[in-house]
């Protein structure tokens, strides 16, 4: 093929329905499930079910309580300075961060924690939000979130590109704004995780979509458990009259069965022939119990959350394998969000101060779960071997690593951490 000279226009594309086009997935078949619907649901699911709920846990803290860091990147010190300033986390390689008044500032945990809820609902807007300080530095004042129930509207371009957004007006005017008319947010202010994306599509696709089916049937199930043992756990009274054409000793019989509670100064008097009994169903109930814990496993199977289901016995052996692959699992949702949020964070930051031309630092996070604990004893392994040198700067990254606070003649030589003036 040959090498074109020139930039060529593109000729094909990914989005045929136009900017205006309001997303609809053709493939969807469970119509609650249809964009902007399916929020409400998935939203249900994770508020009240103890596996969905679980499942989503066992994925968002490891990210959450990650070391995250600033890695210079051959980027000059001024910028990785600044660029870890606005983000409030360390440098590799730097010694912590004094802390720092934190109302009105930036959170990164704060943000990762809202970011993740990309995978419950498929997709997690941001839009940035700056500040100018005195001398003219444009310092990240928040990434806003604009919540899913309020979107209202995503545009998408011809080559699949994302737009804008708009967002439903709210009840009363907005503060500040004095209207109910909410201006679609440009791409240019927006920063948009989306979980598992085909081409074109912005709205991405929740890890609770595979186990819809399962926590329909596994409510079902449970509340036919309930009946069943509401109705059958203490016996249906019958009465029986004495006489089989007493039409109104029957109906005396029948309310007095209905009428029957159970407690210390409960009886019940009878006349000669007449019957009462408890009475509970002939034949096996079924097992809703075994059907109930079926969806349960299921539930965790759609997240590769197979340790879950070993609560009832396993050997750690299993447990552990199971575990891997759900930690490389975490580990990519991670690197995911981590690369989004260098494009359209840090390189933003970098640009708006420095130039487009400037090198940009990147953020980066510990390893997580057990290929963490692999690096540590690979380490290990390598200094007993005479192939790795315990210099200063290997051992400022591996305390950082392991959270373990730096030695104080670790970080005489480095640089007092800058502040940002006037405006900090």
């Amino acid at each position: 093929m040959a090498t074109p000279t020139t930039a060529s226009p593109e000729i094909g594309y990914v989005n045929g329905q136009g900017k205006d086009w309001q997303l609809w997935d053709e493939s969807e078949q469970v119509p609650e499930l249809q964009w902007p619907d399916a929020i409400e649901v998935y939203r249900r699911m994770a508020r009240g079910d103890a596996r969905v709920a679980s499942v989503l846990k066992a994925i968002r803290l490891p990210i959450q309580s990650a070391g995250w860091r600033i890695d210079p990147n051959g980027a000059r010190r001024e910028v990785v300075e600044f660029v870890a300033l606005n983000l409030a986390l360390p440098i590799e390689g730097d010694g912590p961060l004094p802390k720092t008044r934190t109302k009105g500032r930036f959170s990164w945990k704060q943000h990762v924690q809202q970011a993740l809820l990309s995978l419950q609902y498929g997709h997690s807007f941001f839009e940035q939000v700056y500040r100018i300080d005195d001398n003219d530095r444009t310092w990240l004042h928040k990434l806003a979130p604009r919540p899913q129930r309020t979107i209202s509207k995503i545009s998408v371009e011809l080559d699949g590109g994302l737009h804008s957004i708009e967002q439903s007006p709210p009840s009363s005017p907005l503060a500040g704004f004095g209207t109910t008319t909410v201006k679609p947010i440009p791409v240019s202010a927006l920063v948009a995780y989306v979980n598992d994306p085909e081409a074109g599509d912005w709205l991405g696709s929740s890890l609770l979509r595979p186990a819809y089916k399962h926590w329909i049937l596994k409510d079902e199930f449970m509340r036919v458990q309930a009946g069943t043992a509401k109705r059958n756990g203490m016996g249906i009274p019958v009465g029986t009259a004495a006489s089989d054409t007493d039409a109104a000793e029957v109906t005396k019989m029948k309310d007095l069965a209905s009428g029957l509670r159970g407690g210390m100064a409960s009886g019940v008097g009878l006349a000669r022939g007449q019957d009462l009994k408890l009475l509970g169903v002939s034949g096996n109930l079924p097992d809703m119990q075994q059907a109930i814990e079926y969806q349960d496993k299921s539930i965790a199977l759609a997240a590769l959350a197979h340790f879950l289901n070993l609560d009832k016995g396993g050997s750690y052996s299993l447990a552990s394998v199971l575990n891997d692959t759900f930690d490389q699992s975490v580990q990519a949702v991670a690197e995911a969000l981590c690369d989004t949020a260098n494009a359209h964070v840090v390189e933003d930051l970098v640009d708006l101060n420095f130039g487009p031309d400037e090198p940009a630092p990147l953020i980066m996070f510990d390893e997580i779960g057990s290929r963490q604990d692999a690096t540590a004893a690979s380490m290990a392994l390598l200094r007993n071997a005479g192939l790795l040198d315990d210099d200063d700067m290997v051992k400022i990254a591996v305390r950082q690593s392991l959270r373990i606070p730096l030695k104080q003649n670790d970080t005489d030589d480095e640089q007092s951490s800058p502040t940002e003036g006037d405006d900090a």
